[in-house]
Formats: C-alpha cells, sequence, structure tokens
C-alpha cells in the first residue's frame, strides 16, 4: 500500500487493469508463489493496476484466509509500483469483513462487488455500499452488475459517499451510462469521479465507452495476452483506427463469440488462457468448469491470429514501441 490516494493514481494509468487469474496448486489449494509470477509478469509486461480477487480472479470461490494470503502476494509482488484493488463482497457483514481483509494485507483499495443474491431497493444498496466504505481507510469502486443496478441519483448519492470513488460498469447499458454521467456532472462539477468499463471483453465496447468519456477498463485480455491488450489500448489512445478495428474484427470479436459458448467461460477461458502461455494456474473451482478441448484449440487459433494482425502491423511499419513481442508471456 502506497500513501498516494486511489482514485489520483488510477486517473493517470497509462495502461490495461490487470485482473490476474488466482493460480491453484495441484492439490487444489491457492498457490501463492505461481500467482506471485503471475502477477509479477503482468507488472513487467505493463498493468497500470493489479485488481486481485475480483471476478476473474474467482473472488466467490475464495476463504477469507485464501483471500488475504492472494491479496498480500499481490502487494508484495507490486511493492508500490502500480496499485493493488482488490474484491469485496457478499452481504454486508462479510463484505466488510474481506474489505478490512484487503487492508490488512496492504491493499490500495477495493472493488465492491454485488450483495450476494439479494434484489435491493435503492436505498439498500445505497446503505450497504456506504457501510463497506466506512468499514475501512480503503477507497472503493462500486461494480454495477447484475443485482446492483443504480439509478443516475443512487450514483451521485454515491459520488458524495466519503471513500467510494467511482463506478465500475458491467451491466452495459450505455443509455443509462450517459444518464449517470451526466446526472454525476451536473451535481458534482468539481468532481473527479472515476468511471470504468466492466463488461467481459471490455475492449469489444471500449469506443462505444469513449464516447460517453469513459476510458478506463478491464482486460482480463491481458491476463493470458499482455502484447495483444497493450497494443490495443495504444491504438485506441493514438486514433490507430486500422489497428484497433483490425483486432476488434480478427480477435475481439471471435473471443466474445466463444466466450459466449460456455457458462463461466468469462473466468474459466481466461484461465485455460494463462496456462497456454506457459503458466500453470491450475483449474478453476467449481462450481465453474474448464472448456472444452476443442474450445481450447480455438482459443489457441485465436490468440495466434492476434498476434499475427501486430506482425503485419509492425512489418508495415508502424511502431512497435512498448508492445511485447508476438510470443509474450501472460
Amino acid at each position: 500500500m502506497t500513501s498516494a490516494p486511489l482514485a489520483a493514481r488510477l486517473r493517470e494509468v497509462a495502461g490495461p487493469l490487470f485482473f490476474p487469474v488466482t493460480a491453484f496448486g495441484p492439490d487444489g489449494a491457492v498457490d501463492p508463489d505461481v500467482f506471485r509470477a503471475h502477477v509479477r509478469a503482468g507488472i513487467d509486461a505493463g498493468a497500470a493496476a493489479v485488481f486481485a480477487c475480483c471476478g476473474t480472479g474467482e473472488f466467490h470461490a475464495l476463504t477469507i484466509e485464501e483471500f488475504r494470503l492472494a491479496v498480500a502476494a499481490a502487494v508484495e509482488e507490486t511493492a508500490g509500483r502500480i496499485p493493488v484493488v482488490a474484491g469485496a463482497g457478499y452481504g454486508t457483514a462479510l463484505a466488510v469483513q474481506y474489505a478490512r481483509a484487503a487492508e490488512e494485507a496492504g491493499a490500495d483499495g477495493l472493488l465492491a462487488m454485488p450483495p450476494y443474491l439479494v434484489v435491493a431497493d435503492q436505498e439498500g444498496l445505497l446503505n450497504h455500499y456506504a457501510a463497506l466504505a466506512a468499514a475501512t481507510g480503503l477507497e472503493a469502486i462500486v461494480y454495477q452488475r447484475d443485482n446492483a443496478v443504480f439509478t443516475p441519483e443512487t450514483v451521485v448519492a454515491l459520488a458524495r459517499t466519503p471513500g467510494i470513488i467511482g463506478l465500475k460498469d458491467g451491466l452495459g447499458d450505455l443509455d443509462l451510462m450517459q444518464r449517470i454521467v451526466s446526472a454525476v456532472r451536473t451535481h458534482r462539477p468539481d468532481d473527479d469521479f472515476l468511471y470504468f468499463n466492466g463488461l467481459p471483453t471490455a475492449e469489444l465496447t471500449g469506443l462505444a465507452y469513449r464516447g460517453i468519456g469513459v476510458t478506463l477498463y478491464s482486460s482480463a485480455v491481458f491476463a493470458f495476452a499482455p502484447d495483444i491488450a497493450l497494443a490495443f489500448h495504444r491504438a485506441l489512445d493514438s486514433g490507430d483506427d486500422a489497428l484497433a478495428n483490425a483486432l476488434l474484427d480478427h480477435f475481439y470479436r471471435p473471443l466474445v463469440e466463444l466466450r459466449a459458448q460456455g457458462r463461466g467461460y468469462a473466468v474459466s477461458l481466461v484461465k485455460a488462457g494463462v496456462r497456454l502461455q506457459g503458466l500453470d494456474v491450475g483449474e478453476v473451482r467449481t462450481p465453474l468448469t474448464e472448456p472444452s478441448a476443442a474450445h481450447v484449440k480455438d482459443l489457441i487459433e485465436i490468440i495466434a491470429s492476434g498476434r499475427t494482425l501486430l506482425e503485419e502491423h509492425a512489418a508495415e511499419g508502424h511502431s512497435a514501441e512498448g508492445h511485447a513481442a508476438p510470443g509474450g508471456r501472460a
């Protein structure tokens, strides 16, 4: 953990936000050494922040002791170079326990997941996140998805809540997001509330979200193909529409279509991708299941297609400065 506020550090990021998978050993237990290697590789590849033990990291499957162990490992590897944000979820009491465990482990902030199972009204959701934000000294990002969907008025209230610095959107309703951004801007014109595109494979909707001013996004692809994720991020920032569109057409769209072929593939397909790059992070925990052999073969071909595009782009004389080599490891 560093003394610099999380909001300020995230406002200045120059790369994708890294959501590592949680490594499990042959015995099914969390493997902190392999997890550290995974985090270290992401940092070396250019991650702007590490979001440990969140959705891609199977937060739902971790005991609080395992959670604390993994978050501490991420903090050790970053050594203050980039911020570490940890997941916190379930009902209010358990979410507070996870938040305090994250703080004890040295995290810089929290990604506040939706409450477990129940569908609450706006007042209940606001009370939940306010209690979570008040429980520690960590700044929190609220994750909108599933059973936690907010009206613009509620997000204005969240933005006024001490300790809450942003909203990550995993819903994908751009009309709602535009109204949220407008409402917060209207009622808090001097506020620097942060917004994140948190859809699975967020790059596919990156251009649309940028249209309403949302430039920060989570990148699951960075976990297994950091060279592709970085190239796409830089293409968006530099206005290289040719490369961005080529990657959308021949890498990201096929990847999203493959992800849609299996339940839980937003996690298990990513974990398979990390293993394909040479790091044995183990399989997903139940109730998730592994992708089929045929789908893993499809994933191999999609990754190869993305890297071929990068090679062709570089051969055409475009700058490849800062890109990982086509065979880079996650």
